[in-house]
C-alpha cells in the first residue's frame, strides 16, 4: 500500500470532523463528495445552502447530503459564537459588533466550531491566501503547548528507496517563516517530527539538521544558530532522535555519514530534514520535485493547536481529497 493509500486507511479508521468553509467552490465541493462516499471523514460544509446543492447537481454529486451543511448568514449559533469571538479577542479591543461580522466569514465561523469542540480540523486556500486561512486560526485557536512558530510541513516521496522511510521524507519548513531563529528552529525539528508520525507514520522519526557544515567543518553564526536550534529542540523533547549540524550527504547517505560525522545515530539514517531557513526550504523541495522526480505533498501546517491547513489556489480535487485524509490523521495526534 502506497503511502497516500496509508494515510486514507487511518483516516477512515477513526474519522474526525473536518470543516470545509469554502464549500461553494467546485473542486471542493466534489473532493467532498468523494470524501463522503469514501466514508473518509465526518464532513461540515461551510456555504449557502442554495449555492452547494445547485451546484452539486449541476455535478452530479450524490453524497453530499451526508455531510452537515451550515449557512453562514443564517447560522443559529451565531450570537454564541459572536460572543465567545469578542471574549477570545478582548485583549486586542475586538467589540461584539466586530465579532458578529466576523462570525458571518465562513474561515473565522469553521475556527469558531473547532474551538467550541464541534469539529476536529479545517482546510481552505481554493479560494482564499495563506494569510485569510492561517489569521483566524491564529486569533481563536492558536498555537499548540509550548510552540510559537507555524511553520510548513511537506512529504517528499523519491523512487529513491535507500533514502529516508523506504524513499519517504518529511521535511520543514516550506512554506511559512522565514528567517527562524534559533529557537523557532527548534519548534519547527519538533513539529515535523510530529508530522512524520502523524501524517507519514513513521515510527521512529529520525532527524537531521541541515547546513552547509557537518560537525564543525564550517564556521558561521547560520551554523551556530543550527547548532544552537539543535540544543533546544532536545530540551523541547528529550525524546527526540536528532542530531546537528549536518550537510545533506550526511544525513542521508550512510557512507558519507559514517565519514564526516562518526558515532551519529541520526548521520545517514534521517528520515526528517529541517532546513535552517524557508528559503533553503522552499527551493529544495522544489528542486527534489522537479530534477529527482519526487512527489511532494503539502503543505501541511504545523504547530496550531488543532489542525488547519491551508490548499493552492491552483489545488486539484484530489489535493482536497488527500488533504482531508492528512487533517484527520493530523487531528487525531492532536488528542493525544
Amino acid at each position: 500500500m502506497d503511502l497516500l493509500s496509508q494515510i486514507v486507511a487511518r483516516a477512515k479508521a477513526n474519522k474526525q470532523r473536518i470543516v470545509l468553509p469554502e464549500a461553494e467552490e467546485e473542486r471542493t465541493l466534489c473532493a467532498a463528495d468523494k470524501v463522503l462516499a469514501d466514508d473518509i471523514a465526518n464532513l461540515i460544509l461551510i456555504g449557502n445552502p442554495d449555492k452547494v446543492h445547485a451546484l452539486a447537481k449541476e455535478k452530479g454529486l450524490t453524497h453530499i447530503d451526508k455531510a452537515t451543511l451550515i449557512d453562514p448568514e443564517n447560522y443559529e449559533r451565531s450570537e454564541e459564537m459572536a460572543e465567545k469571538l469578542a471574549e477570545i479577542r478582548k485583549s486586542k479591543g475586538m467589540t461584539i459588533e466586530e465579532a458578529r461580522k466576523l462570525v458571518k466569514n465562513p474561515l473565522y465561523l469553521g475556527c469558531m466550531i473547532i474551538k467550541t469542540e464541534g469539529a476536529d480540523g479545517q482546510i481552505s486556500g481554493a479560494l482564499s491566501t495563506t494569510g485569510d486561512t492561517l489569521r483566524p486560526a491564529l486569533q481563536i485557536i492558536k498555537c499548540a503547548p509550548g510552540i510559537t512558530c507555524v511553520s510548513g510541513g511537506m512529504l517528499l516521496i523519491s523512487k529513491e528507496k535507500q533514502y529516508g522511510e523506504d524513499g519517504v521524507l518529511v521535511v520543514g519548513d516550506v512554506a511559512v517563516t522565514p528567517m527562524p531563529d534559533a529557537a523557532q528552529l527548534s519548534q519547527i525539528a519538533y513539529c515535523t517530527a510530529q508530522t512524520a508520525k502523524s501524517v507519514a507514520g513513521f515510527a521512529d522519526p529520525r532527524v537531521a539538521m541541515l547546513s552547509f557544515s557537518t560537525k564543525g567543518s564550517a564556521k558561521h553564526e547560520v551554523v551556530d544558530k543550527v547548532i544552537e536550534a539543535t540544543k533546544l529542540a532536545k530540551e523541547l523533547d528529550p525524546t527526540l532522535k536528532i542530531d546537528g549540524e549536518l550537510q545533506a550527504d550526511a544525513a542521508l547517505v550512510p557512507s558519507v555519514g559514517s565519514k564526516k560525522a562518526p558515532g551519529s545515530e541520526i548521520a545517514g539514517k534521517a528520515n526528517v530534514l529541517v532546513f535552517p531557513n524557508l528559503e533553503v526550504g522552499n527551493i529544495g523541495y522544489k528542486l527534489v520535485q522537479r530534477l529527482g522526480d519526487a512527489i511532494a505533498i503539502g503543505p501541511i501546517l504545523q504547530g496550531i493547536a488543532r489542525p488547519v491547513n491551508d490548499l493552492s489556489r491552483g489545488c486539484s480535487v484530489d489535493d482536497v481529497y488527500y488533504m482531508v485524509a492528512i487533517t484527520a490523521c493530523q487531528a487525531m495526534d492532536a488528542k493525544k
